[in-house]
């Protein structure tokens, strides 16, 4: 599958805040849950995507056209998740493995969200 015309610069940079806005939850999520002792639930890259993909119905639905998403970047993205899913969860296994310990949610939204971007780079290299 190629990469969407509609994901120019500007989109991405888009899809990049969405994803910081998403790390940052985690990491206030996992402050909130510290300080009341709770413990959190093992978090896998597919979580990761389909939060984004959450949120970013969310925010098409919300502020699609004025911030200049293309109307099909929803359906676009989930195909282009679904079709790199095998391969952002090896790469995460193995980056998580690599430290040896374990990833809380904010790390493995972060691992997952360098993964899903450099997949969909690698796309866009492969279409020039």
């Amino acid at each position: 599958m190629e990469l969407p015309q509609g994901f120019s610069g500007h989109v991405i940079g888009l899809l990049k805040t969405y994803m910081r806005d998403l790390v940052d939850q985690a990491e206030q999520e996992l402050q909130s849950h510290e300080q009341f002792g709770f413990t959190t639930a093992p978090y896998r890259p597919d979580q990761a995507i389909s939060d984004l993909l959450a949120l970013l119905d969310d925010r098409i639905e919300s502020e699609g056209i004025q911030v200049g998403l293309p109307h099909s970047f929803l359906h676009d993205m989930w195909d282009l998740c679904n079709e790199g899913l095998s391969h952002i969860s090896d790469r995460v296994w193995l980056e998580c493995n690599l430290d040896g310990r374990s990833q809380g949610k904010a790390k493995m939204r972060e691992l997952t969200y360098h993964a899903l971007i450099d997949f969909l780079e690698a796309r866009a290299g492969e279409r020039q």
